[in-house]
């Protein structure tokens, strides 16, 4: 269903596209984050133990940045996995006040097993468009993505 508002016809289109976007989202969040739960993981927890794993120790900032999520949530979520013993929070050695995060030996098991699944299951999601059509809505998502950004909303870390 699209939306019942009566504007212009621009608004109404964008309203459309925007109805769209969300619930393809959503639908495809509702298919891929339960599986998470086999592992015992939330969908931000795989995503902290994810972005360490591709792309070494990260700040918690860092993280925030990659997961577009607060401080506060990023906090949480790396306690969570520091207590089930997944990552560890190592001070600097030259200034203490810099910490960052890195897996450990479990919490690298954990995400080299769960990775490629959610990988597969992504893939054939995604995989209801051709190729071509996953390269072109890459590209439009990554239009729209750069010109929110130009119009004055916060830019997300690449």
């Amino acid at each position: 269903m699209g939306t019942r508002y009566a504007g212009s016809a621009a608004e109404v289109r964008a309203l459309n596209v925007f109805i769209k976007l969300l619930r393809a989202t959503n639908t495809l969040r509702a298919r891929l984050v339960p599986r998470l739960a086999a592992h015992d993981l939330t969908e931000t927890q795989f995503g902290v133990l994810e972005a360490l794993y591709h792309l070494g120790p990260l700040c918690q900032r860092d993280i925030g940045g990659k997961l577009l999520t607060s401080g506060g949530n990023v906090t949480l979520v790396v306690d969570n996995l520091e207590r089930r013993g997944l990552v560890e929070r190592v001070r600097g050695t030259e200034d203490r006040r810099f910490v960052t995060v890195h897996l450990t030996a479990a919490g690298r098991r954990l995400i080299a097993r769960a990775f490629p699944a959610h990988a597969q299951r992504v893939t054939e999601a995604i995989g209801a468009l051709p190729a071509a059509e996953q390269e072109e809505l890459g590209r439009l998502l990554k239009k729209l993505g750069t010109a929110a950004t130009s119009a004055g909303a916060p830019r997300p870390p690449r």
